[in-house]
């Protein structure tokens, strides 16, 4: 690059290959062209909405948001892969990933970078709001036990819950689930 080459941060961020967005208190404040597409709207019709466009249920966005703070509070960023659902209410997986831009408000000004990873990892199953929420957790990895203090669930409520999964996903072990989850075949 050239250093008669003036920078517009405005035009990259629009026209990132990324779906992103600032936020404030949980409401989009502006979105990209790549975001907008993702889920389905139009260039603009995002902004001034409120996160919840984009979930499933109300109740996933609620769960989302309370498991976002302590990691924010810990770490300043967050990330994982969950089912979203477009404009249209097709659910797809997405993987997101946000940071604070003051660290003492995790869910307050931010910036936040959104792909479907649905070509890699289908939705292949009708799942609950909760069963979505297991998928989720169980796809980075986190046992039942630890899934159940995030969730305030019993360990055996999650373990009914990874069964009804795997019922789902046809798979006969834990290893076998989490595969199918994440669109490998074995």
């Amino acid at each position: 690059m050239t250093a008669s080459y003036a920078i517009d941060y405005e035009t990259i961020f629009r026209h990132a290959p990324v779906g992103m967005c600032i936020s404030l208190d949980r409401v989009i404040q502006s979105s990209n062209d790549a975001l907008t597409s993702m889920f389905g709207y139009v260039h603009g019709e995002l902004d001034g909405q409120s996160f919840r466009v984009l979930y499933p249920t109300m109740d996933e966005f609620l769960r989302t948001g309370d498991r976002i703070i302590p990691v924010m509070n810990a770490r300043g960023v967050y990330s994982d892969e969950r089912i979203m659902r477009r404009a249209a209410g097709e659910l797809f997986w997405c993987h997101v990933s946000g940071r604070a831009l003051d660290p003492r408000e995790p869910l307050g000004a931010g910036v936040w970078t959104f792909e479907d990873v649905s070509e890699k990892r289908p939705v292949t199953a009708e799942l609950t709001p909760r069963e979505r929420e297991i998928a989720a957790l169980l796809v980075e990895g986190k046992t039942s036990k630890v899934i159940a203090r995030e969730t305030d669930l019993s360990p055996r409520t999650v373990e009914m819950h990874r069964a009804k999964l795997m019922r789902k996903f046809s798979a006969s072990t834990s290893s076998e689930l989490v595969h199918k989850l994440v669109g490998v075949s074995r």
